[in-house]
């Protein structure tokens, strides 16, 4: 099972995500809103995958996905956004990031298509 840390810096996103994921077989193991905490978490946890929103309140999420990837043990990160994929040029493959998805088309199957 792919152990998923989801970081959104609104609630009611990440909560939606999680039914999302979990009803197609994502084990969540964490929710962060935040950059510093995603990091912690993510040291913590040691997920497979990280889904990144792009636009966090305390951070750009290039540059956590920088870190995220970074790291001896680094998670698969698949930034999100609402914004469409083309808004960001190469910042997704200069992060290192795995792929993006829009939040409107975020789902399990996207993710696994992805992650596959």
């Amino acid at each position: 099972m792919t152990r998923v840390l989801i970081v959104d810096d609104h609630p009611s996103f990440r909560a939606n995500v999680r039914l999302l994921l979990e009803a197609e077989g994502f084990e969540v193991v964490g929710e962060a809103a935040d950059a510093a905490r995603a990091l912690e978490q993510a040291a913590e946890l040691a997920p497979d995958v990280v889904v990144l929103d792009v636009q966090l309140d305390d951070a750009d999420g290039f540059a956590v996905a920088r870190r995220l990837c970074a790291s001896d043990a680094a998670p698969r990160v698949v930034l999100v956004s609402s914004r469409d994929e083309s808004d960001y040029g190469t910042l997704i493959c200069d992060c290192g990031a795995a792929g993006f998805i829009a939040k409107g088309d975020l789902s399990g199957s996207a993710l696994a298509a992805l992650l596959s």
